[in-house]
C-alpha cells in the first residue's frame, strides 16, 4: 500500500512561480484570517474555561479579575479570597499554559512530520518518538543521572526522540519507497521495544513509589507543573514554530516530491536532517515536561488543512492554535469526567485519536485501492 501523502497546495497555496507562492487570492486570504481569529478567540475562552473549572468553580469574572490583578492592574477592588486566587494563579494558570504550549508544539512537530516523511499517518506518538523522550527521561528519573542539571531531563529525553526517530525512518526507508504500512509498523515496533526497557527500568527501581510515580508519568499529564517548568517547552515551541515558518517554502517542496524538491534547489537529505533534529528536540521537551501524549499531531494537522488547505505557512499557525484549543479542553474533561478522580489527559487523547487513525487508514487503503484498479 503507497503513502498517500498530505494534500499538496494547490495553485493558490502551494510553492511554485511567483504568483503563485504569494499566497492566493484575497478570499483564501480573508479565510485564513478568519480561521485564525476564531481559534485566537476560542483559545481566549478554553483557557478562561480552564481556569474556572474544577472541584472549585470560580467564576470566568473573577477569574480574570484575578489575572488581572496579578498583572499589575487594578481596575477593581478584590473581593475574592485568597485561596481562590492561589488556585487559579498557582495550580489552574500553569496547567492551562502548559497544556496551551503542548498541545501547539504536539501538532506543529505533527504537521511537519507529516511533510518530511510525505505520509498522513506521521505523528510523534505513532512513530515510536514519543517513546524514545519518554525513555531518555524515565532513564534520568530512575538511574539518578544529572549530567545536565535541572535540564537533564529534558536532554535526555531529546537524545531519546532523535535517536527513536531517526531509526524508525532508516527502517521504514530500507528497500526503497517509504509506505504507510512499513512507517507504521516500524514505529510500532521501535515503541514496543522502548517501551519494554521502560517497564523493565520500572520493574528494577528501588523504590515501588517511584515506579508508580513514572508509571502515572507515562500516562502522560498536566498536573503539578509549576510557573518554573514553564519556560523550557515554551521556549521550545517559539523556536520550533519560528524555524519551520522560516522553512514553510521547503516544507511545501517536500510535498512534491524528493526529486521535484531537489530539482527546485532543496538539498533534500540535509534538510530534512536538520528538521528531524529540531523536531526532535520539541516533542523531548514536551514530553519531559507532560509525559507523552499521543494522537494531537495525528488529528489537528489534518483538521487544519481542510480548514486552511496546503500552504504549511498557513498550517502551522493554524494547527498551533487549534492544538492549544483542543488540549486545554481534553484536560479539562480529564479533570472533570471522572471527579475527583482525575484521569490522565493522555488517555482522553487516546480514545479520540485511535478512531481517527483507523479512518485515515481505511481512506489510505481505499485510495490505493482506487489506483490499483484503475
Amino acid at each position: 500500500m503507497t503513502a498517500t501523502a498530505p494534500a499538496a497546495p494547490d495553485a493558490r497555496t502551494g510553492p511554485g512561480p511567483r504568483g503563485r507562492a504569494s499566497g492566493g487570492g484575497g478570499p483564501r486570504r480573508a479565510s485564513f484570517a478568519f480561521t485564525l481569529v476564531v481559534l485566537g478567540v476560542l483559545l481566549v475562552v478554553s483557557a478562561t474555561a480552564g481556569m474556572a473549572i474544577g472541584s472549585v468553580h470560580v467564576p470566568p469574572g473573577e477569574v480574570w479579575g484575578i489575572v488581572t490583578h496579578a498583572l499589575g492592574a487594578d481596575w477593581s477592588e478584590p473581593t475574592w479570597s485568597r485561596a481562590r486566587e492561589t488556585i487559579v494563579l498557582d495550580v489552574r494558570a500553569p496547567r492551562v499554559l502548559l497544556g496551551v504550549v503542548t498541545g501547539a508544539g504536539l501538532s506543529v512537530v505533527g504537521a511537519a512530520l507529516q511533510a518530511l516523511v510525505r505520509n498522513p499517518l506521521a505523528e510523534p506518538y505513532l512513530l515510536g518518538v514519543s517513546s524514545g523522550a519518554a525513555l531518555g527521561a524515565v532513564c534520568v528519573i530512575v538511574l539518578g543521572v544529572g549530567v545536565f542539571g535541572a535540564l537533564s531531563l529534558s536532554v535526555a529525553a531529546f537524545a531519546g526522540a532523535l535517536l527513536a526517530l531517526v531509526v524508525v525512518y532508516v527502517t521504514a526507508r530500507a528497500g526503497g519507497r517509504i509506505t504507510s504500512v512499513r512507517l507504521v509498523l516500524s514505529g510500532v515496533a521501535v515503541a514496543a521495544v522502548l517501551t519494554a526497557v521502560v517497564d523493565l527500568l520500572l520493574l528494577t527501581s528501588g523504590t515501588g513509589d517511584q515506579a508508580r510515580a513514572v508509571l502515572a508519568w507515562t500516562l502522560g499529564g498536566l498536573g503539578g507543573v509549576r510557573w518554573a517548568g514553564l519556560w523550557l517547552p515554551a521556549a521550545a515551541l517559539l523556536l520550533g514554530i519560528g524555524v519551520l515558518l522560516v522553512q514553510a517554502r521547503s516544507l511545501n517542496l517536500l510535498l512534491s516530491g524528493e526529486e521535484a524538491a531537489a530539482t527546485m534547489g532543496l538539498d533534500v537529505a540535509r534538510f530534512r536532517a536538520r528538521m528531524f533534529v529540531l523536531l526532535s528536540l520539541v516533542t523531548g521537551v514536551m514530553v519531559a515536561a507532560t509525559g507523552p501524549i499521543g494522537f494531537v499531531g495525528l488529528m489537528l494537522p489534518h483538521m487544519v488543512r481542510v480548514l486552511v488547505g496546503g500552504d504549511h505557512r498557513r498550517v502551522l499557525p493554524t494547527a498551533a492554535l487549534g492544538g492549544a484549543v483542543f488540549l486545554v479542553w481534553a484536560d479539562i474533561a480529564a479533570r472533570t469526567v471522572a471527579a475527583p478522580m482525575e484521569i490522565p489527559v493522555g488517555v482522553l487523547t487516546a480514545l479520540c485519536g485511535g478512531p481517527f487513525f483507523l479512518c485515515l487508514m481505511r481512506r489510505d487503503a481505499r485510495r490505493a485501492t482506487d489506483r490499483g484498479v484503475g
